[in-house]
């Protein structure tokens, strides 16, 4: 991976964390500078390594389904998945800035299907599976991605909110 995609990932995930935290931020203002730091270093470190897991998963989700869809096809010699390029990450950069809620969750989302799609196109080159099938493969990468973030984010929710729980009552 290059430095230029290491960079643009850690862009993308600083505006998804962003994205996320300043909502937060905004409805109490009372939090500490310290935490809403740490809930960005922390925040970008996930997202980051989320999105440049992506491509990865769908190679992975790809290598899965090929024995299924085509017995025959084999990824061709040579090929060991799927990387970031410059320009494939730098649109899902953008996505990423769309993400604040206010800018328009709709586009961030066209913007990622938009991302999606155009490695839909690698992907399929590189595994020797069609088009469509290979976008199927992002998206169920995808999907799989953002649920089990989504689980661990509300699992440590509870797991704080359980701890915090005995305080209120003293």
């Amino acid at each position: 991976m290059s430095a230029t995609v290491v960079v643009l990932l850690v862009l993308a995930g600083l505006s998804e964390s962003a994205g996320r935290v300043l909502p937060l931020v905004a409805r109490r203002p009372k939090l500490s500078p310290r935490l809403v730091a740490g809930l960005m270093v922390t925040g970008t470190v996930v997202e980051g390594t989320v999105i440049a897991l992506w491509p990865l998963a769908a190679w992975t989700v790809a290598d899965l389904v090929q024995p299924v869809v085509a017995p025959d096809a084999a990824s061709p010699p040579g090929t060991t998945g799927m990387a970031w390029t410059p320009a494939l990450v730098a649109p899902l950069l953008l996505a990423a800035v769309l993400a604040f809620p206010l800018l328009g969750p709709f586009l961030h989302l066209l913007l990622v299907a938009g991302v999606a799609a155009g490695l839909a196109g690698p992907l399929a080159a590189a595994s020797g599976l069609g088009w469509w099938t290979a976008a199927g493969c992002i998206a169920v990468a995808a999907v799989g991605l953002a649920a089990t973030v989504e689980v661990v984010r509300r699992l440590i929710a509870r797991i704080i909110a359980g701890a915090r729980e005995p305080e209120a009552i003293v």
